[in-house]
């Protein structure tokens, strides 16, 4: 099975999947910022790789990625993007002034790569709960850089195996006032090889 056969019960077990997951992910980022974090539906899509980065906003919108492995019995990748904007202000609240002082600095990184990792574990941890398979995130890696080099090395790899990326993409957003909010999109982008597996757990063979 290729990920553009995806049946609509398929793609609506994927996506039931991914709200769980993500809940538990927003629940730990809330826990983190000690505000409310909210989700919108999660999208699950199939789409050609060049156009990946125009789910971003487009190829040269400035971002912050956090990329993380996945391994166990499905495999693949998750991306966290965060406009540059609500990367700061995530520093803001987890390290106070020390964040102006320190902007993309060693110790904003390091920070970031931590939210990335806490998010990934999250949601791991609910998607193996419901498939009965141990997942586990590899180290975080950082990329502050336009939305399109940021994304690119994971496309890369996606695209030995074909030329289209399943996603299930979830935006997520607090309930600060605007123009300070904390806004992110995350992606888990599966493997090819792990949709089988994948799909036979959770029954969406329809």
């Amino acid at each position: 099975m290729t990920f553009d056969q995806l049946s609509p019960a398929q793609r609506d077990a994927l996506k039931e999947i991914s709200n769980i997951g993500m809940g538990h992910a927003a629940t730990a980022l809330s826990r983190l910022l000690r505000e409310t974090i909210m989700l919108k539906v999660p999208r699950v899509s199939v789409t050609d790789l060049a156009q990946v980065p125009e789910v971003l906003g487009g190829a040269e919108q400035p971002v912050v990625g956090v990329g993380l492995g996945v391994r166990g019995a499905v495999r693949g990748s998750i991306l966290l993007v965060f406009p540059c904007a609500s990367a700061r202000r995530l520093l803001e609240n987890l390290l106070g002034p020390q964040a102006s002082e320190d902007e993309f600095g060693e110790l904003a990184v390091s920070t970031l790569k931590e939210v990335g990792n806490i998010l990934a574990s999250a949601y791991l941890s609910a998607l193996g709960g419901l498939l009965g398979v141990s997942l586990l995130p590899t180290v975080p890696a950082l990329a502050c850089d336009m939305a399109g080099a940021v994304i690119d090395p994971i496309l890369i790899d996606l695209g030995r195996a074909g030329d289209v990326a399943l996603m299930l993409e979830t935006e997520f957003h607090s309930l600060q006032d605007e123009g300070r909010v904390v806004q992110g999109h995350f992606f888990l982008l599966p493997d090819p090889d792990s949709l089988q597996a994948l799909l036979a757990v959770l029954g969406g063979q329809a």
